[in-house]
């Protein structure tokens, strides 16, 4: 063990930044606050004509019921009149219009809308109205659903804090010994082998030291989580104006919460001092535990190796009186810890619906893919194979419509080329002539049916004469009599249909090699012709039906296939865009999605990112809008004044608002999917991502939004979000308490937090390793006006912070002065020099110091550590 205490190693100094935010709540005065939520609120109920007119005779209906309700003053019906009937969105009516309406009416107001689109919607269902229309309706009643909970909601705590801007210091202190771990006795002369082992197992790879870094951060983010909503120090102010309350988390790395009490005293100190030092204590521990990481060895690629080594020791207590104990002790290492305060700022709370619904769009499409995957059916049947004429929708064609057959139809939806259907083979005929006869005579007729056709009817022409005056007969043999063949002057028959007995047609369906058979009686010199007209056989049919069906089968699979295999490449293409982004890109994808709502909150729905005046300019360029390539050439030919005016419209405001908020310090805190639509929950929840922030925020229903205003922007900011104003530079008495707490918190870090004691003001000294420093090799003068100052660089000097020119010897001219500016890379100007510098022969230095904090806790903490120390003791009270 070292005799005498190390002092902290600084160079060694480990860093974590944190903040304390302390939300504000003020006392009941006048309601003219939440300007800005008031404004966006009655923009997103989206009035259409009529609107306010329903919700004040629903209004009026329900009064004498409940008379407990709150009334809507006329004057506010008035102005929510002027958002339904506007020509433009220009001539609705101002935010500091709005902002007069009180806050009671507008939640009033906003649930009476809720009610009577609710109405509208149930009573569409009971008509029976197109869905198209009950749609808009249900559109219409969420939006205002969403509206009227968003300000509810934002309405129901104070919008403004205050954040506590600080920072850990850990230093490395020196070792300490620590817990007992092994004793070994020894009787006197003793001799004991005592055997040392170590081993150890070193695995060296990159990913690792990364993922337990990100691990980390991650756990004290839930750690700070359940901090904050379980807060209960408080920090008081110097104003009467307001109390403190409420919780939040994120931004910066580390931030912790508290609420307050009332305001009793002007001098009254701050407790959140307290909270802060209590969960700083907390995050040192892991802070420590992550220094141990700190001394892996890494490179890009994994390897692991193993080592082990035993030794034998011979301990022997050489006294022959006295026994003796050695003992073993661990090692802790031990930090100086301080935590400083070194600013503050200006906080502004508001809730946003779904920040991540638009990063949705893909896992949607991913959605619909997923949803289209599934096995091959074939939905064609066996008996909708035929050539019966449809339209192109598949239905019997009306006359006149276009039409074809129907295993063309099914052919073409199937993009397959299929055998025709086939045709009905030619007729045979057939002629047989004989002598004829008084008695009974016959005659055959014999014919081969072709291969794939079939006797669909006989046709009979035949003249008979008369025999001796007797009138002859004619019979088919087999077939129907037909009595206009029999006893008959000269027989004469044209092309009639042979039936049989049942009245079908004679011989339908045969097949192969027939004969006909005729019986005649009474016949002269007959003459009989026999047309056979032939049909497709029905085994011919079947088997085309069957090849047509196999080829519209096998399309329509292989079609499936590759659709099936287009899907799941669409599906791993979105899946490597979505997962193979880098955590930087994700946060800042995330940041932006939370700046663009927060705009659409502030400017309105209605607001256009790209008006569509300006969107058809584009097209007449003949841009690329789907890769946004536009306007690379010469000139913007296509954007006129009037265009342009368009453009422009929200400039101001969108400059105002990317100036006074510090959206790299925005703090956001997700809240579950449950506060979404409830018909996306079940969606929403399943998303998943390998990035366990981005699927946080990609579920989140909504989420508050912590902004945290810019320094010296307070007073302006503050009558920007109650009356709409960008260019306040003086406190507004319309605007109420708001200004007046913006400007206290401004003077109330410009005086260094007065009220907090610092722990150690000698040490709450300013952070020489964080300065700017230059050298000068000028020769210049003392001046009462500004000076110019060459320098070899001038990177990383700011306008408005002093510097310390010179050294500090027996001369005693070293002095500081103010940066007023910085031309170039060569030269600062400063605002005054009160002796001359020269430094043509030794170049002077200038040096711009780095922050400067108070002091406000300092304490250690001890971490283990691989070291172990021994000692030896024969003290007989001791070991008893």
């Amino acid at each position: 063990m070292p005799s005498e205490p190390l002092l902290p190693l600084d160079i060694a100094t480990r860093q974590i930044l944190k903040g304390t935010l302390v939300p504000l709540r003020l006392p009941e005065g006048p309601d003219r606050t939440h300007g800005i939520f008031k404004y966006g609120a009655v923009r997103q109920l989206r009035l259409a004509p009529g609107d306010v007119d329903a919700v004040h005779e629903h209004l009026r209906a329900g009064r004498p019921h409940n008379e407990n309700l709150p009334a809507v003053s006329a004057s506010t019906l008035d102005l929510f009149r002027r958002f339904e009937k506007t020509i433009v969105p220009a001539l609705r009516p101002g935010l500091a219009a709005v902002a007069t309406v009180p806050t009671n009416e507008l939640i009033r107001f906003a649930n009476a809308l809720v009610e009577v689109r609710t109405q509208r919607v149930m009573s569409a269902d009971e008509q029976r109205h197109p869905q198209a229309t009950i749609g808009v309706l249900k559109s219409s009643l969420n939006t205002a659903v969403i509206a009227a909970q968003g300000f509810a909601i934002n309405a129901a705590s104070q919008p403004i804090g205050m954040l506590n801007l600080e920072r850990i210091e850990m230093a490395p202190a020196g070792i300490q010994r620590g817990e007992l771990v092994g004793t070994i006795p020894l009787a006197p002369g003793e001799e004991t082998a005592v055997t040392h082992k170590e081993w150890s197992v070193t695995s060296k790879e990159f990913t690792t030291i990364v993922t337990d870094a990100l691990e980390q951060t991650s756990e004290t983010g839930v750690t700070d989580n359940t901090d904050l909503s379980q807060s209960t120090a408080s920090q008081t102010q110097h104003s009467t104006q307001f109390n403190i309350t409420g919780t939040v988390q994120g931004g910066i790395p580390m931030i912790n919460g508290s609420s307050t009490a009332g305001v009793t005293a002007q001098d009254a100190t701050s407790d959140s001092a307290i909270g802060s030092i209590k969960h700083a204590s907390a995050i040192t521990q892991k802070a420590s535990a992550r220094s141990r990481q700190e001394h892996k060895t890494t490179i890009s690629t994994k390897t692991v190796t193993g080592s082990s080594e035993t030794s034998t020791r011979v301990l022997r207590n050489v006294s022959t009186t006295d026994p003796i104990r050695i003992d073993y002790f661990s090692l802790m290492r031990k930090w100086r810890v301080r935590l400083y305060r070194f600013g503050l700022r200006l906080t502004y709370d508001m809730v946003i619906p779904e920040p991540g619904a638009a990063m949705r769009r893909a896992y949607m499409e991913l959605d619909a893919l997923r949803q289209s995957l599934g096995p091959f059916s074939f939905n064609v049947k066996f008996s909708d194979i035929t050539p019966d004429l449809v339209d192109k929708d598949g239905n019997p064609p009306a006359p006149g419509v276009p039409a074809k057959p129907r295993y063309i139809w099914l052919a073409d939806r199937h993009g397959v080329a299929v055998k025709p259907y086939p045709a009905d083979p030619s007729a045979l005929f057939k002629n047989v002539r004989g002598a004829g006869n008084r008695s009974w005579s016959f005659l055959d007729v014999s014919f081969s049916v072709p291969a794939g056709a079939q006797i669909r009817a006989l046709h009979l022409s035949a003249l008979v004469g008369n025999n001796d005056g007797e009138w002859p007969w004619l019979r088919v043999l087999g077939a129907r009599n037909e009595a206009a063949w029999e006893d008959k002057s000269n027989l004469e028959i044209h092309d009639a249909t042979v039936f049989a007995d049942d009245g079908s047609e004679f011989m339908r369906g045969a097949t192969g090699e027939q004969n006909v058979a005729f019986w005649l009686w009474r016949s002269d010199t007959p003459s009989i012709n026999l047309k056979v007209i032939l049909e497709t056989a029905e085994d011919t049919i079947n088997q085309w039906r069957n090849d047509v069906w196999n080829a519209l089968y096998t399309a329509a699979q292989t079609n499936h296939f590759a659709v099936q295999q287009d899907i799941l490449a669409r599906i791993s293409a979105i899946e490597d865009k979505l997962m193979n982004v880098d955590t930087l890109t994700l946060r800042r994808e995330e940041s932006d999605e939370v700046m663009k709502n927060i705009l659409k909150f502030i400017l309105g729905t209605d607001f256009d990112f790209m008006p569509k005046d300006v969107e058809q300019a584009f097209v007449t360029e003949a841009t690329d809008l789907a890769h946004g390539v536009a306007f690379d050439g010469q000139s913007l030919s296509a954007l006129n004044a009037t265009q342009w005016t368009v453009l422009r419209q929200h400039e101001e405001m969108i400059r105002f608002i990317n100036q006074a908020i510090e959206w790299e310090n925005v703090v956001t805190f997700l809240y579950s999917y449950f506060w979404d639509i409830p018909q996306s929950w079940s969606f929403v929840r399943e998303l998943r991502h390998s990035d366990a922030t981005r699927q946080a925020f990609l579920r989140a229903g909504s989420a508050r939004v912590v902004l945290t205003v810019r320094k010296g922007w307070e007073a302006k900011w503050m009558q920007f979000t109650q009356d709409g104003a960008i260019d306040a530079d003086i406190a507004n008495p319309l605007t109420g308490p708001y200004l007046s707490i913006a400007q206290e918190i401004a003077a109330y870090d410009d005086r260094n937090y007065p009220g907090i004691p610092p722990a150690n003001p000698a040490k709450a000294a300013t952070r020489l390793q964080d300065a700017v420093y230059t050298t000068s090799a000028g020769n210049v003068s003392a001046s009462t006006g500004s000076v110019t100052l060459p320098v070899a660089s001038s990177a990383g000097f700011v306008v408005g912070l002093q510097v310390v020119i010179d050294t500090e010897d027996d001369r005693h001219i070293q002095e500081s002065a103010v940066i007023t500016e910085i031309p170039d890379e060569q030269h600062i100007v400063v605002d005054r020099l009160v002796h001359p510098h020269d430094g043509q022969t030794a170049p002077f230095p200038v040096l711009q110091p780095g922050d400067k904090g108070t002091l406000i806790a300092e304490w250690n903490e001890y971490t283990p550590s691989s070291g172990t120390d021994i000692a030896i003791t024969s003290n007989l009270a001791t070991i008893a």
